[in-house]
């Protein structure tokens, strides 16, 4: 019997992370994990470690078109995951295939920089994120880092919040590991307005891919029909518990473990 219905696709556009801890890794595993099939569209090639980004390459665009097309006129794709773009020929070459498929829920995580700093982003790419692509943005996930640079004429994150959604988002959810609280409070805004605030306990350490992973979740979580509300706290919770079960095996972040129930499960049945 033919299953291939049963499974969503899921297509992510980002980064290679040689260290498998961000990037087109942790989008191919947080998707996997949500029961979906990833079609995985490379954007960028990246130098980097547990601890920084050495450099990167982007990827030409036409190449990146050819790479998306070619799965989008072969394989049913349910949703759409953005990560690192690269330049702003990819920003405009995903935007080229997006107004192709304006049913697609599509989740934008905006990487504008390293879980080390380095750039990944400049100003340019961050126009183009703002003017091409949060117009068909289902589900934003910035940090309160990436908000702040996205909506730069904003004095507070709530404001942050309401000009990324005059932009074209339809929910920003803001996450909030970068602030300087006891616990981690994330934040979602839709309709014009903050909708839920939801509080996590606050893990030691720091963590290499959890963006791709929240982004990632929510994005296969859609693309099995849940609708967005019910995916991003799902999402999140998956997320806390991959941080939860995550190790440090570089010598720099700690890596998500995506794969955590799988482990778990194996354990259960020993």
């Amino acid at each position: 019997m033919n299953q291939h219905d049963a499974v969503p696709v899921v297509m992510s556009f980002a980064g290679n992370d040689p260290t498998g801890g961000a990037g087109i890794q942790a989008d191919i595993e947080s998707i996997i994990s949500m029961g979906c099939h990833a079609a995985p569209v490379i954007t960028a090639l990246t130098v980097q470690d547990t601890a920084q980004v050495i450099g990167f390459a982007p990827i030409e665009a036409e190449l990146v078109i050819q790479q998306a097309r070619a799965v989008l006129e072969d394989m049913p794709v349910a949703a759409v995951k953005i990560g690192m773009v690269g330049s702003i020929e990819a920003v405009q070459a995903i935007h080229s295939i997006l107004m192709d498929y304006p049913d697609l829920p599509v989740v934008l995580d905006p990487v504008l920089a390293s879980g080390g700093g380095a750039e990944l982003a400049d100003d340019e790419v961050i126009g183009g994120l703002r003017s091409l692509l949060l117009p068909l943005t289902t589900v934003l996930t910035p940090n309160s880092l990436e908000a702040r640079q996205l909506a730069p004429e904003s004095d507070n994150l709530d404001a942050c919040a309401m000009s990324l959604l005059d932009q074209g988002s339809e929910f920003v959810l803001l996450t909030g590991t970068h602030e300087n609280t006891p616990q981690v409070r994330n934040t979602l805004y839709g309709n014009h307005r903050k909708l839920e605030t939801f509080t996590w306990p606050r893990l030691e350490g720091s963590y290499h891919g959890s963006g791709c992973t929240l982004a990632a979740a929510i994005a296969g979580l859609m693309a099995q029909g849940t609708e967005p509300l019910s995916a991003i706290h799902e999402a999140q919770e998956f997320t806390w518990q991959a941080l939860n079960h995550g190790y440090r095996i570089g010598m720099g972040q700690r890596l998500p473990n995506r794969l955590f129930w799988a482990s778990t499960q194996d354990h259960d049945d020993t």
